[in-house]
This record gives C-alpha cells, structure tokens and sequence, in this order.
C-alpha cells in the first residue's frame, strides 16, 4: 500500500451502521458468508435470493438495524448494475451476434485449417481465447464443445489434449478479462482503471493460459485417457446462417473494443494531459460503454448483415441475447448489494485494523480471500464480487497499477480448484463423458493450475512495476 497509512484509511472511513466490535463484525461476516453458502450449496437456493437473504442475515448478526442494512444493500446492488449492467448487456449482444451470425464458426475453422498435429492444442487454446473475450463461459463451453470433439475424433487426438486447452482458453477470459462480469464489478468496486486492468489482464493471460492449456494437457491426457463421445456433439448455432462473416472483419471485431480500451490507456500514461485534444478523444472512444457499444453497432455489419440477417433478423437476434442474462444481472446485483452491506457494517475498517500487525501482502490477501469463497459457493462471479467487496479498502492510496493488480489477484483466487459445487464442473464432466473422479483430475487440477499461475503472474508484475 502507498501513499496512505492503514491509520489514514480507517479514520477516513465513512461511519459504519452498527456500533459491533471487530469480534462481532468477523463472527457476523462468516455467520453471513455461511448463510449463503449453505442457501446455494444445500438448499438449491438461486444465488440472487441466496446473496439477498445473506445480507440480511450479515446486517442483523452485525447488530445493525433493519432499514439500515436495506438501505446498504439496495444502493449497491443499484450502484452495481448501474455500473456494469449496461456492459454486460453489450457483451451478450456482442457474442450472440458472433455465434448466431458464424464468425465464431469462421475463427474456429480458419485456424484448424491451418493447425496440425503438434500444434492443434496451441490452435484450440487460442480459439478459446478469441472467442472468450466478448462471450460467457457457459456460451463459450456449448459453442467450442462440438469443434473439440470433431477435432479429436477426426485426427485422431486425445480428447484432454485438445478440450484442456480450449477449457483453458475459455475460462482465464472468464475470470481475468473484462467485459466478463467478474473483473468487471472488482474493476468497479475497487475503482480500478479499466485499461490499465485490462493490459495487465492480459500479460498475466497469457503466460496462464500457455501453462494451464497446452503445457498441462499433457499430463491431463495421460491421467484421464477417453475417447470423443459422439452423441454429446449439439448443433453449431451458425447452421441457419446463409453464409457466413469474413475471417478479419470477424477478428477486428471482436478485437475493436479491447484495442479502442487500450488505446485509451496508453495515451493515458503517455500524454497525461485531460486538456490534450487527443486524450479527450481517447477517453470517450475508450470508455467501456462506448467501446462495446461501438463493437456491437459495428458487429450488427460486419456479422449480422455479413451473414446475410435482415433488420429483423439482427433485431430478433439482439433481442433473444439479452434474455439469458437477466438471471447474471440480477447475481451480479446482489453480489454488489452484499458488498456495500459488508463495507457499511465496517468489515472493511475491521480488516485495515486487524491488517495492521499482517505481514502478509494485500495481493496474497485478497487471493485467499477469493479462494475461500470460491471453494465455498462454486461460483466464480459470486467470489469475485465479495471478495472486492471485502479488500476494496485495501485499494484506497494504491498506484493505478497495485489496484488493478489486486483485481487480477482476486479475479485469480476466484477460479481455484472447481469441484461439485460449480455448474461448470458438470457441464464439463456431462460434455466430455467423464466420471466425477476423471473430471477433477483433469478441470479441477487445471482451473487450480490457472489461480497459482496468475497469482505468480500477479506477484511477479509487482515487483517490476
């Protein structure tokens, strides 16, 4: 932490809802976490009413009063979706108009063309990649599901050579890379720079994916050694498409908001003058909001109309996008809500204080954090977002650097070891054909191998920038 003593930060902290010692606050913290665990993993509960219901619980075990704690917990979850609602919007439109239109299909099978042997699993790792940025994780798994399978089938390759490393692909975007939901309520949170986060998402992306995809699935295909199932092949999206997007208006696509983000962070740090014209330009491009959203208008060309869609046809493909994201919406939401429950009971100010007398670092801190909630509810947005919620303090006075640092490390805790609790576990295990044991040797030891990785990565850019 720089610029701020912890004693600095606590003081300066707003004043808590409840009067409860650091004893009380800790106690109703895992009292609170524990309700929602025990919603999610044992009643079935939906993690909307389950985070609901939990900050509640929080506020009441906290001592503070009823109407205080709604009001906590209805101005984050407003204050989130307001924040980041709109985003993720844009990047389910985004990644509907690329499967429905068959630029997803045009990625995937311009590259196998030019992949073989050795190098298919460094071919599916990068499709993954590409094909994660503007797309959820489940999105991803059915759309890439059918490519792995022909693949293994057709050249006769281990399935774990190739699906670990398009599973790879697919998840460090999900935890690391916004527009993904995850990063982008701890950019939020935590008040981090978009694009610097977003760069530095990247640098720690990329060595990440290369260990965790290509390099481990040698390992995973001499531990779990299975055929392709063929009756797990679904239908591509894109097969009602008269014909489909090109191959670099597809990429540039995909690519514009990311570039137009980072581009805004560059001139940033280059010209760090607001009143510099070009600057200006930069800000607005490279705002979040305006960069998807220049991505999906330029989409709504370049692959819907590419693709031979009508108007109708693009607006009806817009409109069934938003539909399956209403249910994330609402998590993200109430993921938010519980953070603001936690930071105005004063958990944030209970940990500057108990972090005084740590020796152990902010970034290591907010990993384990992650972790432990990860473990706990399944879910990887669920981890994210509190543990933002419970670190954001920590982020006060830090370089624009160290706050987004610390939004990769709690994006890396989220993903460690997925096991029965996640739905993407199954998901895996049921599309690949595996048994529970199969499946967390191969996922579970690969997503486990993707948190170390980028917390190493995390570390080691600290100490050099």
């Amino acid at each position: 932490m720089t610029g701020l003593s912890v004693e600095t930060l606590a003081a300066a902290a707003p004043e808590p809802i409840t009067s409860a010692g650091n004893g009380q606050l800790g106690i109703a913290v895992l009292l609170g976490s524990a309700v929602i665990v025990l919603l999610i993993t044992r009643l079935k509960m939906h993690a909307f009413l389950a985070l609901t219901v939990g900050s509640l619980a929080l506020g009441s075990f906290a001592g503070a009063p009823l109407n205080k704690t709604i009001a906590s917990f209805t101005a984050g979850l407003g204050a989130t979706v307001a924040g980041v609602g709109v985003l993720i919007a844009l990047g389910a439109i985004l990644g509907k108009l690329l499967a429905d239109s068959g630029g997803a299909d045009e990625i995937v099978d311009t590259i196998l063309a030019r992949a073989k042997g050795r190098s298919m699993p460094w071919a599916m790792v990068l499709i993954a990649s590409v094909i994660g940025l503007p797309l959820f994780f489940e999105v991803g798994i059915v759309l890439l599901i059918p490519v792995v399978l022909l693949v293994a089938k057709r050249g006769n390759h281990s399935l774990m050579r190739i699906g670990v490393p398009a599973l790879a692909g697919l998840s460090v975007m999900h935890g690391l890379i916004p527009p993904h939901p995850g990063p982008l309520v701890a950019v939020d949170a935590l008040h981090a720079n978009l694009g610097v986060t977003l760069a530095l998402g990247v640098l720690v992306a990329v060595p990440t994916v290369i260990i965790a995809g290509p390099l481990f699935s040698r390992y995973a295909a001499r531990w779990v050694d299975i055929p392709a199932p063929e009756h797990m092949v679904p239908a591509r999206p894109s097969e009602g498409a008269a014909h489909r997007p090109r191959f670099g208006a597809t990429v540039c696509t995909v690519l514009l908001p990311v570039v137009l983000m980072l581009v805004k962070a560059l001139v940033d740090i280059v010209v760090n003058d607001p009143a510099n014209a070009v600057q200006k330009v930069t800000d607005v491009a490279g705002s979040p909001l305006i960069a998807l959203l220049s991505a999906v208008l330029v989409g709504m060309f370049t692959l819907g109309r590419a693709a031979g869609f009508t108007r109708e046809r693009i607006s009806s493909t817009v409109e069934k996008s938003l539909a399956p994201i209403a249910g994330i919406l609402l998590i993200v939401g109430a993921g938010g809500g519980f953070k603001q429950t936690l930071i105005d009971a004063g958990v944030g100010r209970m940990i500057l204080d108990l972090s005084k007398s740590w020796s152990i670092p902010a970034l290591l801190l907010a990993w384990l954090i992650a972790v432990a909630i990860r473990l706990a509810t399944g879910s990887a947005t669920v981890a994210t977002i509190s543990a933002a919620g419970l670190v954001a303090p920590l982020a006060a006075g830090t370089s624009t650097t160290g706050t987004a640092l610390l939004v990769l490390a709690i994006g890396s805790g989220s993903l460690f070891f997925s096991h029965v609790n996640d739905a993407g576990f199954w998901l895996v295990k049921e599309y690949f054909g595996m048994s529970v044991g199969q499946t967390l040797k191969t996922w579970s030891v690969m997503e486990t191998v993707i948190s170390v990785v980028g917390l190493g990565s995390v570390l080691l850019l600290s100490l050099v920038l």
